[in-house]
């Protein structure tokens, strides 16, 4: 039985190039929908370039460790080297925000992600391609989530990286 999944994603080193194409990868995962792109400030108190971020909606089979395992993959194939550093500059990083109405633990897959109810990186991307996906355990909306930390938001819309990454769901044979 399929489920909907929200990837989250994000790139601040050729964010421009990487995003796109991490979109075009998920599409083997069963993405179905991708939000806008957003430029954010890096997190982590140490000058690097801003970030890009987006979410995809994908229909999946999958279970979580398996999705988490193939999206690790795809990473790895973006060349992302994950260290200790979770504030580290990357290629791309995608994480699984939610799987269906699940909630679970699952060695250090958090499901939902708990940073979706904090982060207007993750949250308002994610309300995009699910606005009203509930936020299991809570009965809150992803659309809810997004508008409470909507003023907050230090996001900036680029419609130049949102088109090419509509671009790349579409388009037949994009590879990274």
């Amino acid at each position: 039985m399929s489920e909907q999944a929200i990837v989250a994603l994000g790139s601040n080193i050729e964010p421009e190039r990487h995003l796109p194409e991490a979109v075009a990868a998920l599409r083997a995962l069963g993405a179905k929908a991708v939000s806008s792109v957003y430029q954010n400030p890096a997190r982590g108190g140490r000058p690097q370039p801003d970030f890009l971020n987006a979410a995809v909606l994908l229909e999946t089979q999958l279970e979580p460790a398996a999705l988490k395992a193939a999206l690790r993959g795809l990473e790895a194939d973006f060349g992302r080297v994950r260290t200790d550093d979770k504030y580290a500059a990357r290629t791309i990083d995608l994480d699984l925000l939610l799987l269906g109405d699940r909630s679970s633990v699952l060695d250090d897959l958090i499901l939902p992600d708990p940073e979706l109810l904090t982060m207007p990186h993750l949250a308002i991307p994610a309300s995009e391609v699910a606005p009203t996906a509930i936020y299991p355990d809570r009965g809150e909306t992803l659309r809810a989530i997004a508008e409470r930390l909507r003023p907050e938001a230090e996001l900036h819309l680029r419609q130049d990286v949102t088109a090419r990454a509509l671009a790349a769901l579409r388009a037949e044979g994009l590879t990274p």
